[in-house]
């Protein structure tokens, strides 16, 4: 089993030990990714850019590694407030078509640099 590390400048760089992503095989291991801006590393203004970035972030993660989101197999996503679920749902419609990705959505009292969202997820690669 080889792994190997996927990195993107197009997605924020990994604040801790951990990388952007790993793949073993044709399975994509996604860290979590919060509303951090790849160039600034600051963190946009409010819940639906922040769930933009996030997705925009996994895209580009997903696209360094030769995938992309409708490749996706499982999506987690943790909210400081479940009432934007709605919302996330929404725009979730506007990145993700059929067939969807299984799901969990998860209330959290807190995320690091105090985002209001962040996702992670398994990615099955089709080659």
């Amino acid at each position: 089993m080889a792994k190997q590390v996927i990195h993107t400048e197009h997605a924020p760089a990994a604040i801790g030990t951990y990388s952007q992503a790993i793949l073993v095989n044709d399975t994509l291991y996604l860290s979590g990714q919060i509303g951090l801006d790849p160039y600034s590393m600051e963190m946009v203004d409010g819940i639906e850019a922040q769930i933009r970035r996030v997705f925009d972030n996994l895209k580009a993660v997903c696209e360094a590694a030769n995938s992309s989101l409708a490749d996706f197999a499982k999506l987690n996503i943790f909210l400081t407030d479940l009432g934007h679920f709605q919302l996330v749902n929404q725009i979730m419609g506007e990145y993700f078509a059929q067939p969807y990705p299984a799901r969990a959505a998860i209330e959290v009292k807190g995320l690091p640099r105090g985002a209001l969202v962040e996702m992670d997820g398994v990615v099955c690669i089709n080659r």
